[in-house]
C-alpha cells in the first residue's frame, strides 16, 4: 500500500505543477483538493480530486479523517498582494484560519505538514535571505503569512516544514493570472510600451522548481524552514530584457522605472530574494536557472 499525500489549492499554479509531479513520480497515492470542479485535464484517473473549502473547519477534520494523508502540501493562499491589502478580512480567513484548520486536522491524524509561505515575510531592506532572518512584513499579506507560519511553529505535537518561495512563474491549465514573461513576451508583440521597475531584487522561481522543492520537503519529512526559490539575483527589467532576448523582440519598448511610479495598495519589499544553499545541501534542490525558466515556458506556450 502506497502511503497517502494530500495537497491544497490544486487548482491554483503550483498544485497544478505538484498534481502532474506527484503522478508521474508514483511514489504516492494522491488526493488533490482544490474550489470548485477539477481544473486540470490530464491524469484525472490517476488521483482523486476533492472540492473543499478549506476554511470550513469541519469539512476540513472530516476530509482528512476520510483520507488519513501521511504528508499534506498546504499549497493553497491568497496570493494576490494588493487584494489582500484591501480585503483584510478574506485575507486573514484564507491564509491564517485555514492554514489553521489544515494544521489541526493534521495534528489530529498525524500527518506531516508542508506549508508553502513567501519572502514577503520579510521588508526587503537587504537581501539574498538566510532561513533564520528576522522577518519584518510590511503589506498585510506578508503579515498573514507571518502569521501562518508562527501558528504552525506553535502548534505542539505538529510535525511540519516550510517551504518558502519568491515570485513564481509558469504555466498552468485555465490561468486567471499572467507572470512577467508571457506579459512582456505579449506586450513587446503587440508593440506596446510597457514600464518595468528596475529597483526590486528577487530570485524568481519556477513553478515546477517549487514543486520539487515541497515534495523533497513532504517525501524526506524535512522539519524546519526551507528556502526554496530560483538561483538567480534579478530585479524586473533584467528578467524584461532576459524575455525579449529570448523570444528576440524590440527591447526599445521597455522603459526602466523605479518602483515610487506605481501606486499600489499594498507595499512591496524593494529587495529580497533567497540564498538556497540549505535546501539544495540537506534536499538536493537544484533550480533551473531563470534562463532555462524561459526556455521551458517557451516550450509550453500553446
Amino acid at each position: 500500500m502506497k502511503e497517502k499525500i494530500l495537497i491544497t489549492g490544486s487548482n491554483g499554479l503550483l498544485g497544478q505543477k505538484l498534481v502532474e509531479l506527484i503522478v508521474q513520480k508514483n511514489e504516492f497515492e494522491l488526493i488533490a483538493t482544490g474550489r470548485g470542479a477539477n481544473r486540470l485535464t490530464k491524469y484525472q484517473d490517476r488521483y482523486t480530486y476533492l472540492s473543499l473549502d478549506i476554511t470550513d473547519k469541519n469539512a476540513v477534520l472530516a476530509a482528512l479523517e476520510l483520507h488519513r494523508p501521511a504528508l499534506v502540501i498546504h499549497g493553497a493562499a491568497m496570493t494576490n498582494v494588493d487584494q489582500c491589502e484591501l480585503n483584510k478580512e478574506d485575507c486573514w480567513l484564507q491564509n491564517v484560519v485555514a492554514t489553521s484548520n489544515i494544521a489541526e486536522a493534521c495534528l489530529q491524524i498525524g500527518a506531516f505538514l508542508v506549508h508553502v509561505s513567501t519572502d514577503f515575510i520579510f521588508d526587503g531592506r537587504k537581501g539574498p535571505l538566510m532561513e533564520d532572518d528576522e522577518p519584518a512584513p510590511i503589506s498585510f499579506y506578508g503579515y498573514s503569512k507571518l502569521a501562518a507560519e508562527e501558528l504552525i511553529k506553535k502548534m505542539e505535537g505538529l510535525q511540519w516544514g516550510i517551504a518558502r518561495t519568491v515570485l513564481v512563474y509558469g504555466i498552468a491549465e485555465d490561468m486567471s493570472r499572467t507572470n512577467i514573461i508571457l506579459w512582456v513576451k505579449k506586450s513587446l508583440e503587440e508593440k506596446k510600451q510597457i514600464k518595468v521597475v528596475n529597483d526590486q531584487w528577487r530570485t524568481p522561481t519556477l513553478a515546477e522548481d517549487l514543486a520539487i522543492g515541497c515534495y523533497l520537503i513532504a517525501a524526506k519529512k524535512a522539519e524546519g524552514v526551507y528556502n526554496i526559490s530560483g538561483k538567480d539575483f534579478l530585479n524586473p527589467l533584467e528578467m524584461a530584457y532576459m524575455t525579449a532576448d529570448y523570444f528576440k523582440l524590440d527591447k526599445s519598448y521597455i522603459t526602466q522605472a523605479d518602483s515610487s511610479t506605481f501606486s499600489q495598495p499594498a507595499k512591496r519589499p524593494p529587495k529580497t530574494g533567497f540564498i538556497i544553499d540549505k535546501a539544495t545541501m540537506e534536499l538536493g534542490y537544484e533550480p533551473r536557472s531563470f534562463a532555462e525558466g524561459i526556455a521551458l515556458l517557451a516550450s509550453q506556450i500553446k
